[in-house]
């Protein structure tokens, strides 16, 4: 049975597309592509059915990962059910979720920086800026799934 992992960022164009492509990506790489399902979703509806941001897919890209075919949808009350861990890409998604959560669902949201020690707790939107401010990000993020898939291979489950 597999983990499912579910990314959550604001529009989800940017920063959950890339670390739901990355975490595909290290989990073939390790031979756990059938131990561990990514999905991705925003916390916000304004970008959903849309492909994620060029710049986000050009910067997947450069590392091998095509996230091109991704859409945009939004976090549901039904994705508690279906994921077995929700990883927010900072602390305002990480409020939200908590929210929106069942009670006994709440110790299951994480920060996805707090696999990556040392880090900041928050991956900062690339939105807003140029495309150069993407491969930083997308660094950020690959060191966080990096570490989150260390923490899903000691679990029993992976």
């Amino acid at each position: 049975m597999a983990v499912k992992v579910l990314f959550v960022c604001t529009g989800n164009i940017c920063r959950s597309p890339m670390a739901e492509g990355l975490l595909r990506a290290l989990a073939d790489e390790a031979g756990l592509g059938a131990a561990i399902e990514a999905d991705s979703a925003g916390t916000h509806d304004y970008e959903v059915g849309n492909p994620p941001d060029e710049r986000a897919i050009e910067a997947a890209a450069r590392r091998g990962v095509d996230i091109a075919r991704l859409r945009a949808r939004r976090v549901e009350a039904a994705d508690f059910a279906r994921f077995d861990l929700m990883v927010a890409l900072d602390r305002g998604h990480r409020a939200i979720l908590r929210r929106l959560a069942p009670p006994a669902w709440r110790g299951r949201i994480v920060l996805l920086m707090d696999f990556a020690p040392g880090e900041g707790p928050d991956v900062p939107d690339p939105y807003y800026g140029e495309a150069g401010g993407f491969d930083p990000v997308r660094d950020m993020i690959e060191r966080g799934v990096r570490g989150l898939l260390e923490s899903l291979r000691g679990e029993e489950a992976v």
